[in-house]
């Protein structure tokens, strides 16, 4: 089953994502913010991350960062409400991020996710 690592300081949009992804196969660990995640990144291995940019702690690009250092066929799918950050997150992120704009619908980030996964199989 592919392991998703969420990252979202929300934590009603945190719970669910984590449950829309969850009823689409998918096993999610759910972080409230980017340290959090930090840790989580050493329980074994990830399919995606997918992140909040803006978070408390280390930042969703720091995250992504460390996480795509660790494993270089991790995919990264941002999502942020904040437009200015995502424009400049392309910048900042690892290769082959995508980044999602808020308010994004369930349906559409677990259908980018299925495409992100697809297209790695």
């Amino acid at each position: 089953m592919p392991r998703i690592l969420l990252a979202e300081d929300d934590d009603s949009l945190r719970g669910f994502l984590a449950r829309a992804l969850e009823r689409a196969g998918y096993e999610v660990r759910s972080c409230a913010d980017g340290d959090e995640a930090l840790i989580a990144l050493d329980d074994g291995d990830w399919d995606l991350l997918l992140t909040d940019i803006v978070m408390p702690g280390a930042d969703g690009i720091e995250v992504a960062r460390q996480a795509a250092a660790r494993s270089g066929r991790l995919r990264i799918m941002f999502i942020t409400g904040f437009a200015a950050v995502a424009l400049a997150a392309g910048d900042r992120a690892p290769a082959g991020a995508r980044v999602l704009s808020k308010p994004v619908h369930l349906r559409e980030i677990v259908a980018e996710v299925e495409r992100m996964m697809a297209a790695a199989a």
